[in-house]
């Protein structure tokens, strides 16, 4: 009595158990993804502003060391040019000390590159002596410098893309103007020691052209235009970079692809902009540590709860393991009926072939009576001839004899002919195709229908092209096609008074053979081709013929068609694919 109330509790239990479990996890997941979302939202606004402070410091840093380096340099064309020994060089012509003397300056300014250009634009002293002689006469530092009293700030974009910075300054005596001298400033350095630390950073000048960068293909660039630049990958990872980016709010720009935060700051000279490019990395792998925290505790919860239906779900396995035992069960019958089948199918395929053979000996049997009757008027003719050439040989008269046999010879030919063409006809066809030529197969198949011709008195037209109309097939199968359509078209004139069949034999993309007759037409074109359909009376035929031939004609490549006339009568048309020149020398 004891047990009673406890079976009562397991069998009632699954259906609310089952709904509560899955309320359940219903509330834990839309609880995770609630907390996710929120926590992605306020630590992801928390982190960018933190990222986006740092920047704008950095980005400071950047332009005052910027700075410092332009103004350091700017004071150094106007010292040198009040450089006695400079000045006398330039006067004398003599050199030979000139060069060291920038070289000393340099070291103590720290890195920059001097040279002295005399009055005609020629490099007479330079820190870099591989540069002596060189001509500057049309350079814009050389000419702005000699038509001005103060220094001249230049920029330049040399060949390989880069931008080139000077400093220049007319170095005079006593009002005279004797040459320049031209100071070169470094300032690639900053885009090597910033390409280090920040993901990318540009300098533009007052025209917006991009004269710095640590990217090397956008100097000489917009900056709209540098930022569409992306490498050919770049369009694709933007995209999915697009959707899959969740820890990060609106991108500033896009640089190879990737979502950046752009800060722009402005440089006190001459109108320069610096802008860097940050990407959020550092937001992304923040946020995403406080979310895989998160998610990780959700995912244990959720773990528990899969635990406590662990059990039904074994019960689940093995009714779906005794349902797999089932299938393949089934599976072996449905494979054995399969085997089945195709054995039905080959015993199929073997009884079309003894129905087209059995199809071509219903037709001799057809033509035996007329062949028969073909037959007996040589057979009497000979009989008279020999009876004659006997007579003859009595009277001595061997030449007249002599002439009644050629003709008793004659008559055994033609008899030889005819049953040739029933024994070629009752062969069955080749395995392998060769070519036919459909002209002679259209006279074989007419030769063997001649004696019910005659004796049905049908008139018989025949239209064929002058010259051989070849195709790939069996000859034997498609005299019998032949053969099967105009017996068609003689039963179908049975009740016409004057029976007329016409046979068209035409060449195009195809080689078409016409069997027309005068009978009254077909009445269920959509049948006609099916096995067994006939409009005969019991005992006149089986309905397979035009069965038989469509399928010839299909494995052939071809097709058989039929319609009604529009005078009257039926139409049949096969089309057989024309042998072409490279199928016959593969045939030779």
């Amino acid at each position: 009595m004891s047990d009673a109330p406890e079976t009562s509790e397991e069998t009632s239990g699954p259906g609310p158990l089952s709904w509560r479990v899955r309320t359940a996890l219903l509330v834990l997941f839309v609880a995770a993804v609630a907390t996710v979302w929120v926590t992605n939202k306020l630590l992801t606004q928390r982190f960018t502003e933190t990222t986006r402070n740092r920047a704008e410091l950095r980005l400071a840093l950047y332009s005052g060391n910027l700075l410092s380096e332009i103004r350091r340099n700017a004071i150094v064309p106007q010292l040198l040019a009040l450089d006695q020994s400079l000045i006398g060089a330039l006067q004398t012509g003599e050199y030979v000390q000139s060069s060291q003397r920038l070289i000393f300056y340099a070291e103590q300014i720290g890195g920059a590159s001097l040279m002295l250009l005399d009055n005609d634009g020629r490099t007479v002293a330079a820190t870099d002596r591989n540069r002596l002689g060189e001509g500057h006469r049309q350079a814009p530092y050389f000419v702005d410098a000699m038509r001005s009293n103060a220094t001249v700030f230049t920029t330049r974009q040399r060949e390989t893309g880069d931008f080139s910075f000077f400093y220049s300054r007319r170095v005079e005596a006593g009002g005279t103007a004797l040459g320049v001298i031209l100071v070169e400033l470094d300032l690639s350095k900053f885009e090597r020691a910033w390409a280090g630390i920040s993901d990318a950073v540009l300098v533009t000048n007052s025209e917006g052209q991009i004269i710095l960068a640590t990217e090397p293909r956008w100097r000489g660039l917009q900056v709209s235009e540098a930022l569409e630049r992306q490498p050919p990958g770049s369009a694709i990872e933007r995209a999915i970079q697009a959707t899959a980016d969740w820890t990060a709010v609106t991108a500033d720009a896009y640089l190879r692809g990737e979502a950046v935060m752009r800060i722009d700051g402005r440089i006190p000279f001459r109108g320069w902009s610096i802008s860097s490019f940050t990407t959020y990395a550092s937001v992304r792998e923040r946020v995403n540590a406080v979310l895989a925290l998160e998610i990780m505790v959700f995912a244990l919860l959720a773990a528990l709860a899969f635990y406590a239906l662990s059990r039904r779900t074994a019960l689940r396995m093995a009714l779906f393991q005794r349902e797999s035992a089932e299938l393949r069960r089934l599976n072996a019958r449905l494979q054995r009926e399969i085997a089945e089948r195709e054995r039905v199918q080959e015993n199929l395929a073997v009884a079309e072939q003894t129905l087209e053979q059995s199809s071509k000996l219903a037709a001799l049997g057809e033509m035996s009576a007329a062949v028969s009757h073909e037959l007996n008027q040589p057979l009497a003719a000979m009989k008279t001839y020999l009876a004659g050439a006997r007579l003859l040989l009595r009277r001595n008269r061997p030449e007249e004899a002599q002439t009644a046999f050629h003709r008793i010879d004659d008559l055994i030919e033609r008899m030889g002919a005819i049953t040739r063409q029933l024994k070629s006809y009752a062969r069955k066809g080749a395995d392998e195709l060769s070519p036919v030529d459909m002209g002679e197969a259209l006279a074989s198949a007419l030769s063997m229908m001649e004696p019910q011709l005659k004796v049905r008195k049908v008139r018989i037209s025949r239209i064929t092209p002058d010259h051989p109309v070849r195709v790939m097939g069996d000859r034997m199968r498609i005299e019998q096609v032949l053969v099967n359509l105009l017996r068609n078209a003689l039963d179908a004139t049975k009740s016409v008074r004057n029976p007329e069949i016409e046979v068209l034999l035409a060449e195009g993309e195809t080689a078409t053979l016409s069997v027309r007759d005068n009978g009254h037409g077909i009445e269920d074109l959509d049948a006609l081709f099916e096995p067994f359909y006939t409009t005969k009376q019991p005992g006149d035929g089986t309905g397979l013929g035009l069965a038989i031939s469509s399928g010839i004609v299909a494995d052939l490549g071809g097709r058989l068609t039929a319609r009604n006339a529009e005078g009257g009568g039926a139409v049949f048309e096969m089309q057989l694919p024309i042998l072409k020149e490279e199928d016959k020398q593969a045939a030779e």
